[in-house]
């Protein structure tokens, strides 16, 4: 098999198409041929070393988190997946390896596909939407009838935000760009703010919760944006702001922490057409390298980029 790895952490040049050997699923783990994989910042962030603290230093390594396929083969103790399966989700943080042709997982890090979604739609789901849930639910607590303010609102995790919002029951404003906007209000996004033209301290209205999905607030304009009680959510972990959450109950900090009963939840939202994230570009296998450098040297996209296996 397949799939993009590379032999030292570094840049884009590093990343090599390269055939390689699937492990056995071990327990609690399962084997999923690939059909499509999503790109995701992350996966340059990683290949770049930025997060070695956790990756390691083992080569090679391989790339990609998102993934849509079929089952091939299930670990010891695994009860919800059997051979065949449609799912999707996320590959392993530390391992990787959704950008090729087949990948291990945890069973805990995938969710059955519902036949009315695409595999194409399946495999942009599993980042943006565990990340959306992380910072919405598992650590604002969003309820019903609040308001909820997202930076970065048609970004991947902030469409995915936005929707899950709504699912909530909540009331949603955002920023994006100017040719954004329209898709913004598409969405539901109901006061939508240029980000290129709006000083966001300025902004008077106050909401119960803030999330920075594009990460570029400061943490002075995030809170600053809030209620009493209100929650300004940071997707851009950093040491000092874990320790500064941990003073500061406001403040909360991200990581994308996939779970079963999150997927499913996506899962649902989706057959139910209530969560959809926009496809922009798909490509082979064979032509994912050039598409991922130039989308991490600033390409834009109006959607997900996907690689397609076969």
């Amino acid at each position: 098999m397949k799939r993009i790895q590379y032999h030292q952490y570094g840049g884009p040049d590093l990343m090599r198409l390269e055939e390689f050997e699937l492990a056995s699923p071990g327990k609690g783990q399962v084997a999923v041929k690939i059909k499509f994989a999503a790109i995701n910042p992350i996966d340059w962030k990683l290949r770049a070393g930025q997060m070695k603290i956790v990756t390691g230093r083992a080569f090679p390594r391989a790339m990609g988190m998102d993934i849509s396929g079929t089952v091939i083969s299930v670990g010891e103790g695994v009860t919800r997946f059997k051979i065949g399966d449609a799912v999707f989700g996320l590959a392993r943080f530390k391992e990787s390896g959704a950008l090729g042709e087949a990948v291990v997982t945890k069973d805990s890090f995938l969710a059955k596909k519902p036949d009315t979604v695409s595999f194409e739609e399946a495999a942009c789901l599993g980042t943006p939407g565990a990340t959306a849930w992380n910072g919405l639910v598992d650590k604002a607590k969003l309820t019903a009838g609040e308001h909820v303010f997202i930076n970065g609102c048609t970004g991947a995790v902030g469409e995915a935000a936005v929707q899950i919002a709504q699912i909530l029951g909540a009331k949603v404003s955002g920023s994006c760009s100017a040719v954004a906007t329209e898709r913004a209000r598409g969405l539901g996004v109901q006061t939508v703010f240029d980000y290129r033209t709006t000083d966001l301290s300025t902004v008077r209205e106050r909401f119960d919760v803030v999330y920075d999905t594009a990460a570029t607030m400061t943490d002075a304009v995030g809170l600053g944006l809030l209620r009493q009680n209100g929650r300004f959510v940071d997707l851009n972990p950093t040491p000092g702001k874990f320790i500064r959450s941990m003073f500061n109950r406001r403040l909360k900090v991200v990581v994308c922490t996939p779970r079963s009963e999150i997927l499913d939840r996506i899962a649902r939202a989706a057959k139910d057409e209530n969560l959809r994230l926009p496809i922009a570009e798909i490509v082979p296998l064979s032509e994912a390298i050039p598409l991922i450098t130039a989308l991490e040297s600033g390409r834009k996209l109006a959607g997900k980029a996907l690689v397609m296996m076969e």
